[in-house]
């Protein structure tokens, strides 16, 4: 399992930025359009199993096997940066955006 970690870790990396993604617009069609407190729970949940616990995993597998701090550690560590500081911003911006989007469009 380590093995096919590290030989596919930047698709596995793509992949699972790509559902964090998704599962983060989800949850804000969860709770502005669908207006369910339950799915934008489950989306919520789903944003945190996609994005961040897996790939800290992944940077700490990778640090594990390579005991380096390579280009992949690297992009984990700024994509965990990113999320603590300007991602804070931009997820707050596409909340009002979608809200507004949302809220205002006819059902």
């Amino acid at each position: 399992m380590v093995n096919f970690i590290l030989e596919y870790k930047w698709m596995i990396l793509l992949i699972l930025e790509v559902l964090a993604w998704l599962a983060t617009f989800f949850m804000f069609y969860a709770r502005y359009q669908m207006q369910s407190t339950l799915w934008f729970r489950l989306a919520l949940i789903l944003t945190v199993a996609t994005g961040i616990i897996p790939q800290v995993l992944m940077g700490i597998v990778n640090f594990s096997a390579t005991k380096e701090v390579d280009l992949f550690v690297l992009v984990i560590i700024m994509l965990f940066l990113y999320g603590l500081t300007f991602g804070k911003k931009h997820v707050q911006k596409l909340d009002e955006w979608m809200q507004n989007k949302f809220l205002k469009s006819p059902k």
